[in-house]
């Protein structure tokens, strides 16, 4: 907990204070929700809370990361303020436009294979070959003590809060948000969220140890990759701290994401909008005020275009039927 305390000092004024809002969606649910939007940050995801944490403590050259989007664009927008190199290796099914936004904030793209792992050995390939210092996305202190100031300024907006529902893939966000919150609050339930395909924290946590996963291409692409079958940090404490691990289809995150536009009329990630895909699949029922974190917006345009018009969209081999949406 001090190094979420000391995480929230580091980071102040470039990556935190998110608002917290009501739900427009809580009458349809039927209990109150609200909604941390760190798709409000300056690079349109919470990474860069772990980032700007991470990077503000590197001695040397540069840094380099692996990444499935928003934590290259984090790293980088850090990595600039500090005027250091940066460098983000991705796989091939990190989409355009997050390739794009991290080549924006000045840093170096290597894409590498096609998943998370790939690019991963090349991230560590890098660090040693050119003497950079290397950022993980999600198993490392210092990213999830600052992922964990999310779960500080939740509580502190909102005492009475029940339960947080945490979108969940490395683990680094529920980590840091569960260590941060139970230490304030230890009876509140946390409960993490994923795809159904290629869920590599919920498979962890399901067989006891950290193992191998396909990736395949998601509309949550953010929640992406394996975790690492040597993970120190963020797999036992998702094991120790999370109360319940909800998966949902690509087909719930399809209507997820248009609810978000038409109810909240907010731009969202298929990755930021699987709390209230399980939520209005009535997978995860709430019993009292509870909040989600809509974790970030950088979405493929023209892709959430056909999911907002209620057009098929096509993932990997996966056909989605189109939906309109429903109010």
């Amino acid at each position: 907990m001090s190094d979420v305390m000391a995480a929230a000092a580091r980071i102040r004024g470039l990556a935190d204070a998110t608002p917290l809002v009501p739900a427009a969606l809580s009458d349809r649910l039927g209990a109150e929700l609200l909604l941390k939007l760190e798709l409000c940050q300056p690079t349109g995801a919470f990474k860069l809370r772990g980032a700007v944490n991470a990077v503000a403590q590197v001695e040397g050259p540069g840094v380099v990361c692996c990444s499935t989007g928003n934590h290259g664009r984090a790293v980088a927008f850090a990595a600039r303020q500090r005027g250091l190199r940066a460098v983000v290796c991705l796989s091939e099914l990190v989409p355009q436009a997050k390739v794009e936004g991290i080549r924006a904030q000045g840093a170096e793209v290597h894409l590498a294979g096609r998943s998370q792992d790939e690019a991963q050995v090349e991230a560590t390939r890098l660090a040693e070959a050119e003497g950079l210092i290397e950022i993980p996305p999600f198993d490392n202190a210092h990213v999830i003590a600052g992922q964990g100031t999310i779960g500080l300024e939740l509580l502190s907006a909102r005492p009475d809060l029940e339960a947080l529902v945490i979108p969940l893939s490395g683990g680094g966000l529920a980590a840091g948000i569960a260590l941060a919150a139970k230490a304030i609050k230890p009876g509140i339930r946390i409960i993490g969220v994923s795809m159904d395909r290629g869920a590599a924290m919920a498979e962890a946590l399901a067989a006891g140890h950290p193992v191998d996963v396909t990736e395949v291409a998601s509309l949550a692409d953010s929640l992406g990759g394996g975790i690492g079958l040597q993970n120190a940090l963020s797999y036992p404490l998702c094991a120790a701290l999370l109360d319940e691990v909800v998966l949902v289809s690509e087909a719930e995150i399809y209507r997820a994401m248009q609810a978000v536009f038409h109810a909240e009329r907010l731009v969202a990630e298929g990755g930021s909008v699987v709390g209230i895909a399980a939520l209005l699949a009535g997978k995860l029922t709430l019993t009292g005020p509870a909040a989600t974190v809509l974790t970030g917006r950088n979405v493929d345009m023209a892709q959430f275009k056909r999911v907002i018009n209620g057009e098929p969209v096509t993932l990997g081999a996966l056909e989605l039927e189109g939906q309109r949406h429903e109010p």
